[in-house]
């Protein structure tokens, strides 16, 4: 804890230190000097300068104001990640979220119809459709390399293989016997794996359908809007099922974080890795 109130102390007096005000302060300070042909104003320029960083990175105004640009460099940087994980998608996909962003404006725009008692419930709506947005992209960007890596993976040439080297053991030296075992094994753990990616690529298609299936009814219903409460928590629920399934995608990946192309070890180590699943190297 006290580590980081020493990282944010600094990060506020880097931040005070960097502010472009405080850059135009000492250019004119260093611009007059040179017109006067005097050291004096430098002199002063740095002791107010020592003044101005031991008092403006406390004040709490000062803070606020740091945090929020961290926030928006944040939400700027969160903003690119997703844009990149959507120009990475087929056109189907996109026109698929297309689809998905039109009924989320409609819904927008049926909540400004709401009175100003319910006002709160539109901010709520606002915030959870965006996040609800954002997660479809991810998804989305997922079950594409999910995909990509089931049709270019062939477990009935991986399983072939691995049953010729298991029936030609017995008849191979010892040393051979070993580092064939080792093969069996990496070939039974790339099988075992395309098992799990596809599950998890059924998993995360139904998701899809689901953002898609309630955020419809949402729409349906937010026509009438007779308990925008009821569809703040139709809402909740969504998010939490998404929750939970970005966070088995996670799993999924991080597992597969070594790839099953590992070359063995034979010197009796563990395969080491060569790159990862989604996103790089495929193949049979």
């Amino acid at each position: 804890m006290a580590d980081d109130k020493d990282d944010s102390a600094i990060g506020y007096v880097k931040a005070a230190f960097h502010w472009q005000y405080n850059w135009i302060s000492l250019a004119g300070a260093a611009g007059f000097a040179l017109v006067s042909g005097s050291g004096l104003p430098l002199l002063l320029a740095a002791g107010l300068e020592l003044i101005y960083l031991s008092t403006i990175p406390r004040n709490p105004q000062f803070q606020r104001l740091v945090r929020s640009w961290k926030y928006a460099e944040q939400k700027r940087q969160q903003a690119r990640g997703l844009n990149d994980l959507f120009q990475e998608l087929p056109p189907e996909m996109r026109s698929r979220y297309a689809r998905l962003d039109a009924v989320c404006r409609a819904i927008r725009e049926n909540y400004k119809r709401l009175t100003t008692t319910s006002q709160m419930f539109a901010e709520q709506m606002e915030s959870k459709l965006d996040g609800l947005s954002q997660s479809y992209v991810r998804l989305l960007n997922s079950a594409f390399h999910h995909r990509q890596y089931l049709t270019t993976t062939n477990p009935e040439v991986i399983r072939k293989e691995c049953a010729a080297l298991q029936a030609d053991l017995e008849r191979e030296p010892a040393k051979v016997q070993e580092i064939n075992r080792k093969r069996i094994e990496i070939l039974g753990k790339r099988l075992a794996k395309f098992d799990k990616i596809k599950e998890n690529c059924q998993v995360v298609d139904a998701q899809c359908a689901a953002i898609e299936d309630v955020l419809q009814l949402i729409r349906d219903q937010s026509v009438t809007m007779r308990d925008p409460q009821e569809l703040s928590e139709h809402l909740d629920n969504l998010v939490k099922d998404v929750e939970q399934t970005e966070e088995t995608v996670r799993e999924v990946e991080s597992i597969f974080d070594l790839s099953p192309l590992a070359t063995p070890d034979f010197t009796g180590g563990d395969p080491g890795p060569t790159g990862k699943i989604f996103g790089g190297r495929v193949g049979n």
